[in-house]
């Protein structure tokens, strides 16, 4: 699966307050699996555990460097349904699809992550001058690693901005 990426550099629009990512929520089926999964793998600790008794919800915020994640258990939530097991069959339903670490190189993650036995959901792609991949956590959830954006084939138009050119993906 390719990919098209053009570089924008569009100004942000006006706003009157700054806004910074905070966390990302993930509904998963065994809270404590999910946590030790993360912390061996990736390296995130427990920061906040939390409960809603009212809800039946218990739940926990890790953390890795500035990357926080919220984990939560709902009694008696339904497991994921099956048409989000295929990439292309999630993609046709709106919602959210997936959440996004950013690594310096992409390949020795992989390497790690194939090690591992992880599902990769789809393999290394190399798309606009950076590499991702795809896999799945002990619950499913789709996660990308991805190099940071390369700034390439960028041209400075007639006005002064940068207009990059399309740079197409290639499945590796």
């Amino acid at each position: 699966m390719g990919m098209n990426l053009t570089h924008i550099h569009e100004p942000a629009a006006p706003c009157k307050f700054d806004v910074s990512p905070h966390h990302g929520a993930l509904s998963v089926p065994d809270l404590e699996a999910s946590i030790a999964w993360y912390r061996k793998h990736f390296g995130f600790a427990v920061e906040i555990r939390f409960e809603m008794p009212e809800a039946g919800l218990t739940g926990a915020f890790i953390r890795s460097g500035a990357m926080r994640i919220e984990l939560f258990e709902l009694a008696g939530a339904k497991p994921m349904p099956a048409e989000r097991a295929s990439v292309p069959d999630d993609l046709a339903t709106h919602g959210m699809k997936h959440f996004a670490m950013q690594v310096q190189d992409a390949e020795p993650v992989y390497e790690y992550c194939h090690e591992q036995g992880f599902e990769i959901a789809l393999p290394l792609m190399r798309v606009g001058g950076t590499t991702a991949f795809y896999i799945r956590d002990n619950s499913g959830i789709l996660i990308e690693f991805c190099e940071p954006f390369a700034e390439v084939g960028c041209k400075e138009t007639q006005s002064g901005g940068v207009r990059p050119a399309i740079q197409k993906g290639v499945g590796a």
